[in-house]
């Protein structure tokens, strides 16, 4: 295991290791013991109680976060005609209409944040796969990123005010971003009461015992804080 720099251990000595934080504290101590010389995420994971082997165990989704992520959302749509239209009014980054547009992505460019795409554009954008599937980029009716011409401009707003997905990894992990350590703590609870309530209630009907297991927050350079996951679920949202 590689040695940690001296700012991270001091931060460590922060931490009680053995403690499960309210999830108000967690946040406030996250922010205290940053010491990076940028605006870090603060990020929340989550240990489910699911086996992601089986395909009515999968966990998958998307939340709203009412303080957005704190950073500028690049939204790509791939869209035609009318919808074209639709897009470009409702504040898209980026549309994509024809082959060209399809060629440049699978030359490699990808600087966009979400793809969003109309269903009679998805013949083309088939292709993409391998470009946009390894970084999660990939339109899909699980991610709610496949949508008709009317939903684009509701869609698009979502994305740009702080729509994030999470997906269940193969150790049976969610890792979401809720915002930054300049955020106020209220804004990140906020974001975090918000995110868990979803998380909570994307469970599997397949899933036995306790779903949330464990719950950390952590900020991107920084050391994880352990949140007590049932005051964590039993926060009130008002979003």
């Amino acid at each position: 295991m590689p040695k940690r720099g001296k700012k991270y251990r001091q931060a460590l000595e922060k931490v009680d290791r053995t403690r499960l934080y309210s999830p108000r504290e967690a946040l406030q101590l996250v922010k205290d013991i940053s010491y990076a010389g940028f605006d870090e995420t603060v990020e929340v994971h989550f240990r489910l109680g699911v086996d992601p082997r089986h395909a009515d165990q999968q966990v998958r989704g998307t939340a709203v976060l009412p303080h957005g992520l704190g950073k500028e959302v690049r939204v790509l749509v791939f869209a035609s005609g009318e919808a074209e239209k639709i897009a470009r009014e409702a504040g898209a980054d980026y549309v994509i209409s024809d082959d060209e547009g399809i060629k440049k992505i699978q030359e490699g460019w990808t600087d966009f944040d979400i793809a969003i795409a109309v269903p009679d554009m998805m013949s083309k954008v088939g292709r993409l796969g391998r470009v946009l599937g390894p970084r999660g980029l990939m339109p899909s009716p699980k991610a709610g990123t496949i949508v008709p011409p009317e939903d684009l401009p509701r869609l698009i707003s979502e994305a740009k005010a702080g729509r994030v997905e999470f997906r269940v990894d193969k150790t049976a992990n969610l890792h979401v971003p809720i915002g930054k350590v300049s955020f106020p703590t209220e804004k990140l609870l906020d974001n975090f009461a918000v995110l868990v309530d979803t998380v909570r209630k994307s469970r599997p009907a397949a899933s036995k015992g306790t779903f949330i297991r464990k719950i950390t927050v952590a900020s991107s350079m920084g050391p994880g804080v352990k949140v007590d996951p049932v005051q964590a679920q039993s926060l009130e949202v008002s979003f």
